[in-house]
């Protein structure tokens, strides 16, 4: 009988989120609320270990908005629960910004066939994410990296050689004890032992849900995709939004629902050009060019148009 060798060629991650949770170590013979419960006091951890990496994740956002304002990209790179969690972020981006679809682009260790299911030995396919950075990075674009681990091969490898083409880069994990991640900014937030040992989809997933979510709606308004707190670059693309988007330019302008519905029509659909004109009066026209001029910053357009 042949030897099993698959211990020989295991790995030991030594990183906070493999360790044991000694506040959890009795849930499996709690009743099912107090396991909620639980689980619960676990996920408030989470907030707060986000809100001692903001300033790492500013940097990270400025990088980005650099990146996409000299006509690069920004690219996602994860493994597991954290690649699909990038993937979900960027398919988004898509319809609340009305953003292009090549702006943030997500790459999944396993390609496709890994957003649904676990494709092995991904996670460690170095060659696989040196050729995906080396194929579609440029030295222009900003590129993040996503590992609870902070020890993922494939993203170690992505963010090494999008490193060596001349692009920024950065890192988010749930291990604030690394310390030779090759990114220029590492977000690492401190969310500890899982409740369930090694879960990382648990509170290091939460983690990175939140300083995604977080890190692309900084940057959509760094750009002007917004107007006060409102998404003006919606791309109403079904009945919901497109009463959302008429909602949004009444709450904005004042104006009627008629008037709004009028304006959107004389803009062809685009809520800029009809927020702009309905709180200056000037034509759609006119309101359009100033939206170039400012490249869709609707306050600065609003400034030029206004004495």
């Amino acid at each position: 009988m042949g030897r099993d060798t698959r211990a020989e060629h295991a790995v030991r991650v030594n990183a906070p989120t493999e360790r044991t949770n000694p506040r959890t170590k009795d849930i499996d013979l709690l009743p099912t609320l107090d396991v909620l419960r639980l689980l619960n006091a676990e996920d408030r951890i989470v907030p707060e270990a986000v809100g001692r990496v903001l300033p790492q994740l500013a940097r990270a956002v400025d990088l980005a908005v650099d990146a996409l304002r000299a006509g690069g990209r920004v690219h996602y790179v994860g493994a597991g629960t954290s690649g699909r969690l990038g993937v979900l972020d960027a398919a988004e981006l898509i319809p609340t910004f009305n953003v292009p679809p090549n702006w943030i682009v997500a790459h999944q260790a396993g390609g496709r066939d890994a957003f649904l299911r676990a494709v092995e030995n991904a996670e460690d396919d170095t060659e696989s994410a040196a050729a995906t950075v080396q194929a579609q990075v440029t030295g222009a674009d900003f590129v993040l990296g996503l590992a609870a681990s902070g020890r993922t091969p494939y993203v170690l490898a992505a963010l090494r050689t999008a490193g060596e083409l001349g692009a920024r880069t950065g890192m988010v994990t749930s291990n604030p004890e690394i310390d030779d991640v090759p990114a220029d900014v590492v977000i690492a937030v401190d969310t500890g032992p899982e409740p369930i040992t090694g879960s990382t989809r648990m509170k290091a997933g939460t983690a990175q849900k939140l300083v995604l979510t977080s890190f692309s709606t900084a940057v959509m308004i760094r750009l002007g995709r917004t107007y006060s707190n409102l998404m003006v670059s919606m791309h109403a693309t079904n009945a919901k939004l497109r009463g959302r988007t008429l909602r949004i330019l009444q709450e904005a302008t004042s104006a009627s629902e008629d008037e709004c519905a009028a304006a959107l029509a004389a803009s062809d659909g685009d809520l800029k050009t009809a927020l702009v004109h309905l709180l200056t009066g000037v034509d759609v026209e006119r309101a359009a060019a100033a939206l170039a001029v400012s490249d869709g910053h609707v306050r600065e357009a609003l400034h030029s148009l206004t004495p």
